[in-house]
């Protein structure tokens, strides 16, 4: 498989292409919306931080007790699901006066939800392609995924701006709802991809079978800690600067976009799986500069560099894959996404901590070095 036509040419790839798209959007507009609703109530960088990325802190427990079902539920039927909770989630948080508390008491069970979705999805995905499809299509949800938070960012801004983030978040309820009725209709009926029920028990022998090969624990460490850590950087642009942070998170994600289609579309595979780790140290070297305070058009100039270098995860996940059986393949990528989102949220706790004691700017720097020690000692 050569080119992106024909991707769109295999026959459950558009649906699963678009539904994808309003869910990312959706996560897009609803993430800033509920940041700054609880940045404007409490104050606090270490909050907003949380509440932007807390669903992602749920996603260990996921992993440890419900990552088997990825490979031993109906692909449709889960996915059409687990986009009504958050369709119902996020017009919840949306509710007048409804407590800060309330708000982070939804947030872990929407990320208990959320576990099951990676694995889900991109097993499905690598169950559509063929086996030397799978690079070229995730590249393109990655796109999709940069386009649609450019868009959503600029969106969300003007949205919370002129309308509310009450508003915002409705409108992100209503995307969610809707991705979730294209599943249902858009994508064909689908056994399980394995047998057996799932349980706790199987979930952690296939994750001790996972982890007991070296290379595949390496990889897997590779995509989750470089990664969560600049996340963490991310998590604190709107207290960074309040007025502007759309303007930051859309140029962080036209960074991720032009990664990601020179990583999936135009880099031959030999140059490509060299740079798998200098793409992980440019990921984390520009946060270096807001040690100095830079203003804002610096500070997006530095993200959308920076971002660039998230297409080491289309490496390292080719790699996964090259090393997972085909039948554990939902259960290796569920594995991936949920270690990745937790690190996520754990980063975007630490990095909110930081801010609180510090600034945002030092904390962000204080996470870039983390992040350049990770991949090195790697």
């Amino acid at each position: 498989m050569r080119s992106y036509s024909d991707l769109f040419r295999t026959r459950e790839f558009t649906p699963l292409f678009l539904s994808t798209a309003l869910q990312t959007a959706a996560s897009t507009l609803g993430g800033p919306a509920l940041g700054t609703l609880v940045y404007r109530d409490t104050g606090s960088p270490l909050l907003s931080a949380v509440s932007m990325f807390g669903p992602q802190l749920a996603q260990v427990v996921g992993a440890t007790t419900l990552l088997s079902a990825s490979d031993r539920l109906p692909p449709r039927a889960t996915m059409a699901g687990i986009a009504c909770a958050f369709a119902a989630g996020t017009a919840a948080m949306a509710a007048p006066g409804l407590p800060v508390g309330a708000v982070f008491a939804l947030l872990p069970l929407l990320g208990l939800v959320q576990s099951l979705g990676g694995g889900v999805r991109w097993g499905l995905l690598n169950e559509i392609l063929p086996e030397d499809g799978y690079l070229l299509g995730r590249s393109v949800f990655n796109m999709m995924s940069g386009l649609m938070q450019i868009t959503g960012y600029a969106t969300g801004g003007v949205l919370i701006a002129v309308l509310s983030p009450r508003a915002t978040l409705l409108t992100a309820a209503a995307l969610y709802l809707v991705g979730a009725v294209g599943t249902r209709c858009g994508l064909s009926r689908r056994p399980p991809r394995a047998l057996g029920r799932p349980s706790v028990a199987r979930t952690w022998r296939t994750n001790a079978l996972l982890w007991s090969s070296p290379p595949r624990r390496t990889t897997y460490l590779l995509l989750w800690i470089p990664n969560g850590l600049v996340v963490g950087c991310e998590s604190l642009y709107v207290s960074y600067a309040p007025d502007r942070a759309g303007a930051l998170f859309a140029c962080a994600a036209f960074g991720m976009f032009v990664g990601d289609i020179t990583t999936g579309r135009l880099l031959p595979p030999a140059l490509r799986r060299r740079l798998g780790i200098p793409f992980l140290l440019l990921l984390a070297a520009p946060y270096l500069a807001f040690v100095l305070h830079p203003t804002v058009p610096v500070a997006a100039a530095c993200a959308a560099l920076a971002s660039v270098g998230f297409s080491a995860s289309l490496i390292q996940q080719e790699r996964l894959m090259s090393l997972t059986p085909r039948e554990l393949s939902g259960h290796a990528l569920g594995l991936h996404s949920a270690g990745m989102l937790t690190l996520q949220g754990v980063s975007a706790a630490l990095a909110g901590a930081v801010a609180q004691l510090t600034s945002p700017a030092t904390a962000m720097t204080v996470m870039a070095a983390g992040s350049l020690a990770v991949t090195l000692s790697l």
